[in-house]
């Protein structure tokens, strides 16, 4: 069941006409799992955001959390792009309907294109910061101890993981690489196929210096 809660561990839910447009459109598309798997990034995010006092805009979190995984579905996939990068794109092509200044769109594109890139988000604006901070929370268990009991069950009660989350989110991320294993060059991904997918073979860095057409 979808929570309609308005505030989930101290953190209201964003409700402008945008915000509800966003969640509608993420609950038509994305799978039950991920659909809340999202929603738990922005409540994560959001109170990471809160921890830390940084002075973060609720709504452009909200977008950027719900649409870091839109690239997945085959909707939004491209034939050659990094799924975070087809999911920054859809999340901009949403905005364009509203009436945003750039700089904000550029930060939900960056929230979901960097999403997966480890050491980066970290040092960019608060959209960027806190939406890996979520999906690391809620995937990686990262930060996990710095939330209370009563924070992390609040938010799995509105939002539930379900029992095989874990394998359930893997599956989700090979969905979204297998057809395109290219494109997990040089990111975390490449993890989740090497695991996946028995036919995966890894590039290497180091090969494609050493067999470029350079002599030396």
């Amino acid at each position: 069941m979808i929570s309609e809660a308005k505030v989930v561990a101290g953190i209201k839910i964003p409700d402008s006409a945008m915000a509800k447009a966003a969640t509608e459109l993420v609950r038509d598309t994305e799978t039950e799992l991920l659909f809340h798997h999202s929603s738990r990034v922005f409540l994560f995010g959001a109170l990471s955001g809160e921890r830390k006092k940084l002075a973060y805009d609720p709504e452009l979190l909200y977008i950027g959390a719900m649409f870091h995984d839109m690239g997945i579905m085959d909707r939004y996939a491209s034939d050659t792009e990094r799924f975070e990068v087809d999911g920054a794109n859809a999340a901009r092509d949403f905005l364009s309907s509203y009436d945003l200044p750039e700089c904000d769109v550029d930060d939900v594109w960056d929230s979901i294109a960097l999403h997966t890139t480890p050491g980066i988000p970290q040092h960019k604006r608060p959209t960027v910061a806190l939406v890996t901070a979520g999906v690391e929370m809620d995937v990686l268990g990262i930060a996990y101890d710095e939330f209370t009991d009563t924070e992390r069950q609040e938010i799995c009660s509105c939002h539930p993981r379900g029992l095989k989350f874990k394998h359930g989110i893997l599956s989700s991320f090979c969905l979204g690489t297998i057809k395109k294993p290219e494109a997990t060059f040089g990111n975390v991904k490449a993890d989740v196929l090497s695991y996946m997918d028995p036919t995966y073979k890894r590039e290497n860095f180091v090969d494609i210096i050493l067999n470029s057409k350079w002599e030396s």
